[in-house]
């Protein structure tokens, strides 16, 4: 399997730097406490850290809300996972335990700040793209309902046809979303090169160290940015 970010990205964001870390073998069935409460304390930590202020003009959010721009989309309208996450947060309503999968997932995106998705690898073709969408792509909402068109030329995350995260990181498809059953899972996590390169690859790695700690696999990490644009999952 290929996670490929397309060259039209990268003209709208030159500065773009995609890491990813690719599990396989799971047992998300399992009850983890420790991730569980590693979730909260960095929930705990994200309250304490946004008290008094507000997420979109935050340091960490701002080059997000830049980028929605520089790809068409209004971040007033449409906001970053990251931002939508860490706004929740900061309004005090916190972040439910899901499975002990999502849990290490989100609990390293609030730690560092930055939008990390999940895609059940299962369901993904030869490859899951970051590209301009095209007339045949469709989109299931997360949680069902009819499917929705992206509009022309919306950057998305793409399976074939299938749209699996429209707006780049705006809101994820009911395809793809992990389950109990889920086994193999690709995390992509999203910066940039020159603002928070470090924190990625630092997110990377100990997404990786927590996988094999708790579910006894290792992650395979790749990085791409405008030069690399590919990275090929074993």
């Amino acid at each position: 399997m290929k996670f490929e970010i397309a060259k039209e990205v990268f003209d709208l964001l030159p500065n773009g730097y995609f890491g990813a870390v690719a599990v396989r073998g799971i047992d998300n069935t399992r009850q983890i406490d420790r991730l569980e409460e590693m979730l909260q304390e960095n929930i705990r930590q994200c309250e304490k850290d946004f008290e008094g202020i507000k997420v979109k003009n935050a340091e960490v959010i701002a080059p997000y809300r830049e980028a929605f721009r520089a790809m068409g989309i209004n971040p007033n309208r449409y906001m970053c996972s990251i931002e939508a996450l860490l706004d929740r947060i900061a309004k005090g309503k916190g972040f439910p335990h899901i499975s002990a999968a999502v849990d290490l997932g989100n609990a390293i995106s609030i730690k560092y700040r930055l939008p990390i998705g999940a895609h059940d690898m299962s369901t993904i073709e030869e490859s899951l793209e970051v590209r301009p969408a095209d007339p045949e792509d469709t989109f299931l909402p997360f949680g069902g309902g009819e499917a929705e068109k992206p509009e022309e030329k919306e950057i998305v995350y793409v399976s074939g046809h299938q749209v699996r995260t429209r707006r780049w990181t705006w809101r994820q498809s009911e395809i793809g979303k992990i389950t109990e059953a889920t086994t193999d899972i690709l995390f992509p996590i999203d910066g940039f090169t020159d603002l928070n390169r470090d924190q990625v690859r630092t997110a990377a790695e100990e997404l990786s160290d927590l996988a094999e700690k708790y579910f006894g696999v290792r992650g395979q990490i790749g990085y791409i940015d405008k030069d690399n644009r590919i990275f090929t999952v074993d």
